[in-house]
């Protein structure tokens, strides 16, 4: 059982195809690792093991079938992706007990390829976070340090994937929610240009900035989920008609020669630890033996990002958060003596205190008066942020950065204080301000803390064969890093 959890997603994908393995086999064997690891990781909110058993027996009962490219492959899915008939919290009280009607896009798309979505993993409330401490239900530890946040908002994705509890998660990327807890726990992580991969079904965050894309453990692997979630939804008034590629066939790279790599200044600065510039500066050489042009570019707005993010996030969040009232879904305070009472207490009772902080905040950066001082200019940044972007883009084949600029943090070492913690998020929030796709895939290993370290490659808009394409050269001469001895 345990030699299956081992395995890349594409490599079970070819066993079960060829009955080396039954759906119901491969399934049995992730529920057992998943039952051996969750009291130490705490990766999973809900766990559909009844369900899970049932669809894989069907699927056997039906026969492999080169049709659908994830037959039997079991997968998790963030706790902020709806789920028809099985409970989503997005991590919040507010929707505790809430089971949809519907299920998400995304959901719908990998039931379609015939995966086995085994359960929800945890989250930072509403995807506000950056450790998956906020969660209203649990704390998830990191697989290679339990004593380590495995990096948020989408940590209980990467934790589950990192474990072996699963072959691919569905995580969602709002300000690097998806490349920083991949990054902090060793396994390979894709946000999508802005538009790729419907939000129909997703619990909105930021919604000109949440991304859903998967977490693997290969480029290959992220490569087969993302052609199997992309593609057009008439749902989704920001989904992008364009066809889909099948980002796996389209890893042709032997190495990358005549691959020009841009190297952002502003993301090579004093804020690196020194392992995390070690290991970096080790995998831009490996770059260079794959025959890699490395050139200096330069976003001279990175530093007024973070700002210009949260206040665009914040905003968002409070507008989008305004319909958990306690009246049409989730969690309704009991004992109110009228409507403002009733207001008033769901949203006090449900809402734990980081996302409490955000609707505050987003309720004042567009509040009368202070919409033009704040929002109206951070829309203006954002769009210098992106134009930086495209220009650097013109120079080369893809951008290459640190995900983070440290490796995973004790837990609660950052949750006195809310400003280092966004900080964290220094080196991946401003993709989502640009709509740019990013791939965040392990660099090696921190000398000093032993914890995986990422490298993310940026690329440009619905470029994302080209993006995989050249990370999966990369990943092939980058040192392997291992499995957590969890």
């Amino acid at each position: 059982m345990t030699d299956i959890c081992s395995l890349s997603l594409t490599a079970v994908a070819t066993a079960l195809q060829k009955k080396e393995l039954s759906a119901a086999e491969t399934t049995a064997a992730c529920l057992e690792r998943m039952a051996a690891t969750e009291p130490e990781i705490a990766a999973m909110l809900t766990v559909d093991a009844d369900g899970a058993r049932s669809r894989a027996a069907e699927l056997d009962r039906q026969g492999p079938d080169p049709a659908l490219p994830l037959w039997g492959v079991p997968v998790t899915l963030k706790d902020a992706l709806s789920t028809k008939g099985l409970a989503t919290t997005a991590g919040s009280r507010i929707l505790e007990g809430f089971t949809p009607i519907y299920d998400a896009f995304v959901v719908e798309k990998l039931r379609a390829a015939g995966a086995v979505i085994l359960g929800k993993a945890n989250l930072d409330e509403f995807a506000m976070g950056s450790g998956t401490e906020n969660s209203a239900y649990k704390k998830t530890r990191n697989p290679w340090n339990t004593a380590k946040t495995p990096g948020g908002s989408s940590g209980g994705s990467a934790a589950s994937v990192a474990a072996g509890q699963c072959f691919a998660s569905l995580g969602s990327d709002t300000g690097g929610s998806i490349r920083q807890p991949a990054s902090l726990c060793g396994c390979v992580g894709i946000k999508p240009t802005y538009g790729r991969v419907s939000r129909y079904g997703l619990i909105a965050y930021g919604s000109s900035l949440d991304q859903i894309g998967p977490l693997a453990r290969s480029v290959e692997d992220c490569a087969r989920v993302l052609t199997v979630i992309a593609g057009h939804d008439p749902r989704d008034a920001t989904s992008d008609p364009r066809p889909v590629q099948d980002y796996a066939a389209a890893l042709t790279r032997c190495d990358l020669k005549g691959v020009r790599l841009g190297l952002p200044r502003e993301f090579f600065k004093d804020g690196l630890t020194p392992e995390v510039r070690a290991a970096c500066d080790a995998a831009l050489q490996k770059a260079r033996d794959q025959g890699a042009e490395l050139v200096e570019v330069s976003l001279p707005h990175t530093d007024a990002a973070i700002a210009t993010y949260y206040i665009i996030a914040m905003a968002e969040a409070s507008s989008n958060l305004a319909r958990f009232d306690g009246v049409r879904y989730g969690r309704r305070a009991a004992n109110v003596k009228n409507l403002e009472e009733l207001y008033v207490k769901s949203r006090s009772e449900g809402f734990g205190q980081e996302v409490k902080r955000r609707i505050m905040l987003g309720a004042y950066v567009l509040s009368s008066g202070y919409y033009d001082a704040y929002y109206r200019k951070a829309a203006q940044v954002r769009r210098l942020i992106r134009d930086e972007y495209l220009a650097a883009l013109e120079l080369c084949d893809a951008l290459c950065a640190p995900v983070s600029p440290v490796t995973a943090w004790d837990l609660g070492s950052h949750t006195a204080d809310p400003l280092q913690m966004y900080l964290m998020d220094a080196y991946t929030l401003s993709l989502n301000l640009s709509g740019l796709p990013g791939l965040a895939l392990p660099a090696g290993l921190g000398r000093e803390s032993g914890m995986p370290v990422g490298l993310q490659l940026i690329g440009k808009a619905f470029e994302e064969a080209d993006l995989l394409s050249i990370g999966h050269a990369l990943e092939r001469a980058l040192p392997h890093i291992g499995r957590p001895q969890i």
